[in-house]
């Protein structure tokens, strides 16, 4: 009797792959201005986790790179008339609150771009080089992502819930080490933050460039505090 399969989710393992921690971008290496809030004693408890993680979201980078993320999918897709890839590219490049973060995306945008265009090639993903390299710019993470996605037929929701979820469980994998926490507190706060991930994707879904803006100063500072901290295990 042959055996019946239910077919993969469109899209789905497509995303397993681009965000998992094999992806060789260095994801572990960055905690978002996260080592300084320990120090400084800001974060020291899962309620203090969850509630940097979730500024970060929410109003933060998080909702941000969901913006851009669905912002140059649009451009790739061609639904989305207004802006052009090389204004979000560019744009995207130019917005982060400090010199840390931008190094943070700008070297996990530029290693994921490089292993996309060997393992998952596309014309696209072709372009975007070749704009970024026209620009003199390293593309945002969250902009590689989305034209990857669009490249790949991959629903956007999906790939926003999915770079949203890397994430927080980066962050939340930083905060483990730095508290330090237990794997199962982690994992209780990854459950906390569903509704946020889901929030946050559902708002970028139906956003713009106009749409851009954060309100994190103490996530800021954390960052800038962060590059002259004595001792460190991240880079930002």
């Amino acid at each position: 009797m042959t055996e019946r399969r239910a077919p993969v989710q469109a899209g789905l393992l497509e995303l397993l792959a681009w965000f998992s921690p094999a992806m060789p971008t260095g994801a572990f290496s960055y905690s978002h201005g996260l080592e300084w809030a320990v120090e400084a004693g800001l974060v020291r408890d899962p309620p203090s986790l969850h509630g940097y993680v979730q500024a970060v979201l929410r109003q933060g980078s998080g909702r941000s790179d969901a913006i851009f993320l669905g912002v140059a999918y649009r451009a790739i897709a061609g639904d989305f008339e207004e802006r052009s890839l090389e204004e979000v590219i560019a744009l995207g490049a130019a917005m982060h609150g400090t010199r840390e973060l931008a190094l943070e995306s700008a070297a996990q945008g530029r290693a994921l771009l490089t292993t996309l265009r060997q393992a998952w090639p596309a014309p696209q993903l072709d372009e975007l080089e070749g704009l970024c390299r026209r620009l003199g710019v390293e593309p945002r993470h969250a902009c590689v992502a989305g034209v990857a996605a669009a490249a790949h037929d991959v629903p956007l929701r999906g790939a926003i819930i999915a770079f949203l979820h890397s994430l927080a469980a980066n962050l939340i994998s930083a905060g483990i080490r730095l508290i330090p926490l237990g794997q199962t507190d982690g994992q209780r706060l990854m459950a906390t933050l569903a509704p946020a991930l889901s929030e946050v994707a559902d708002q970028a879904l139906s956003g713009s460039l106009d749409d851009l803006g954060a309100a994190t100063p103490v996530v800021d500072w954390c960052s800038m505090r962060h590059e002259t901290q004595y001792t460190r295990l991240f880079r930002s």
